[in-house]
């Protein structure tokens, strides 16, 4: 199955989606920026993400990117003017 036609993306096929590091990405669930679901049943913290939270995210214009992700100090993100 293609990552195209799959529900349920991992961080890193997540961050790759948004171009983004995978520790930016998980910066943004914490601060409920992005929308995740956490994987039950073990000790640490793995995370899931549909794509069509990701894009909601980005307002469903994958090239532009929230205001409020943008304010992050610590955001790989770059505004362009």
């Amino acid at each position: 199955m293609s990552p195209e036609t799959r529900v349920w993306l991992t961080s890193a096929e997540a961050a790759a989606y948004l171009k983004v590091k995978p520790r930016t990405l998980l910066k943004w669930v914490r601060e409920h920026a992005i929308r995740a679901y956490p994987v039950h049943g073990i000790k640490r913290h793995v995370w899931r993400f549909r794509r069509e939270d990701l894009d909601a995210a980005l307002g469903f214009v994958p090239e532009a990117i929230p205001p409020a992700m943008l304010n992050s100090s610590s955001s790989s993100v770059v505004r362009v003017q």
